[in-house]
């Protein structure tokens, strides 16, 4: 299992690829401490992954509060043995649609604030259980070097605050790799999962064909098809795992191809 025996806490436990990740990480021998602000969603998954066989718990946690996130670390370390193998920020706040004309800059400083300085809150909080050995993954977005919108707005607000996001991993894997933590970004693309089906439909709804809608999604997906939930949950677990315990300050782009760093 590439997990076996290890202590990972992921952020931002949603419908999307957060219960995905959290669901691999159980399967591939993980202890997962679930976190979100929505107690009821990830009490569910925490059931799930126990019925089939896993350890799991579920704690809310809203990053943008730091007392909330020193007490999430505690509580991951005393259920489980007083270390934290891994931690993955994921998570994130949208905002609005916006071109710069009609940008509303409250928006845009609350997306910072959790985007960035959330993932910043909980990394510092579980520094202690993390030395030695420890990784961290940002869960970041390819929109932070591509620019992508539409007739609605620019998905502008929140590419920037992960944009600031990719920046602090840099500086975040060049300190604490004095105490022995990696720190790794995940830039992601479009994703197969639950919010992407309702984007789909909604296509659908207004009256487009669904593999037309898909289409020209994957018209420059060089695989030919939007990367499934699973697989890209599993390209981030990698990064926290032992096969890539000695890759810190990187940057793995998880779309496909269709976005290629330089």
């Amino acid at each position: 299992m590439l997990l076996r025996d290890k202590v990972v806490i992921i952020s931002g436990v949603g419908p999307g690829m957060g219960q995905a990740l959290a669901r691999i990480a159980a399967a591939e021998g993980a202890s997962v401490v679930l976190a979100a602000r929505n107690q009821a969603f990830i009490e569910q998954v925490r059931d799930d992954i126990i019925a089939k066989g896993g350890k799991a718990i579920a704690a809310a946690c809203d990053v943008s509060q730091e007392a909330q996130c020193a007490a999430l670390a505690e509580r991951a370390a005393s259920e489980f043995g007083g270390r934290v193998h891994g931690l993955i920020n994921s998570a994130y706040y949208h905002g609005d649609w916006s071109f710069i004309d009609n940008s509303d800059a409250a928006d845009i400083a609350k997306a910072f604030d959790v985007n960035c300085l959330g993932a910043l809150r909980l990394t510092k909080a579980c520094i202690p259980y993390l030395r030695d050995g420890g990784a961290v993954v940002n869960v970041s977005t390819m929109a932070t070097v591509r620019p992508y919108g539409g007739e609605h707005g620019m998905e502008m607000g929140y590419a920037v605050a992960k944009g600031a996001l990719n920046t602090l991993g840099k500086y975040m894997a060049t300190d604490l790799g004095r105490f022995g933590i990696r720190v790794n970004t995940c830039r992601m693309g479009w994703i197969h999962g639950d919010p992407v089906e309702q984007h789909i439909q909604s296509q659908v709804d207004a009256g487009f064909r669904r593999d037309d809608v898909i289409a020209g999604i994957t018209r420059e997906i060089p695989i030919g098809k939007i990367p499934p939930e699973d697989d890209c949950a599993r390209a981030v677990l990698m990064m926290i795992s032992d096969y890539s315990r000695v890759v810190s300050g990187a940057s793995l782009d998880v779309n496909g191809g269709h976005w290629m760093a330089p």
